[in-house]
């Protein structure tokens, strides 16, 4: 099962995941951020990687993300890159990600690329009032990417705030759910997942079912 999670920079996406790893236990998802497949920069001089509008989907390499989902759907594990947002830039490390019956993506432009909303069996928008969004990023910018609060508003002003009218508000059609105030919805995150227990316990089931017929004919 592929569960989608976008949302608007700031909105709780992270903060929605979390609660799903929690609620249904980590060692049955698997979860990738769209963050950590921005592309590596790592050759342009510093002062042009800050020019670059990290909001617009050519920001990120799709490709190797689709690929890495279409590797675990296939029951293959993956090594998710690591990406350095003070520089702008993938870490010479990786992380390894092993398939899992649950696997769950996130970020603000996964509900862009149809290739990618085709491969989803659950797409969830996480909707927040923008003022809040902004405050959001100021302080995790500010405090988590060493920027500083000039930089972080004429960003929002110059690529965020456009980019999430022309890209991400828009995709919000393609949801399945849509959960307003993110990680503070306890109601509409029980809901979610109630679902995905009951997607798991059919698996079960269903395996069990298919276990006992192969015993029958043996």
């Amino acid at each position: 099962m592929i569960i989608g999670i976008c949302g608007g920079t700031g909105s709780g996406k992270t903060t929605v995941s979390q609660r799903i790893l929690e609620n249904i236990s980590r060692e049955r998802v698997a979860y990738l951020q769209h963050d950590s497949y921005y592309r590596n920069l790592g050759e342009m001089p510093l002062e042009l990687r800050h020019q670059i509008n990290f909001d617009h989907p050519d920001a990120l390499d799709n490709q190797l993300f689709l690929d890495h989902v279409r590797s675990l759907r296939a029951g293959e594990s993956i090594a998710m890159p690591v990406y350095d947002f003070a520089r702008h830039e993938r870490r010479d490390e990786t992380v390894r990600v092993d398939p899992c019956p649950i696997l769950l993506l996130e970020g603000i432009l996964i509900f862009v690329d149809e290739a990618l909303r085709e491969l989803m069996d659950l797409r969830i928008f996480v909707d927040t009032a923008d003022d809040l969004r902004f405050i959001r990023r100021l302080q995790r910018d500010v405090t988590e990417r060493g920027r500083s609060v000039d930089l972080v508003i004429r960003q929002y002003l110059t690529s965020v705030r456009p980019m999430h009218e022309q890209f991400v508000e828009p995709s919000k059609r393609f949801a399945d759910v849509i959960i307003p105030e993110g990680g503070h919805n306890e109601v509409g995150i029980d809901l979610i997942t109630g679902r995905i227990e009951a997607q798991l316990l059919g698996q079960r089931r269903a395996g069990s079912v298919a276990a006992g017929r192969r015993e029958e004919r043996a």
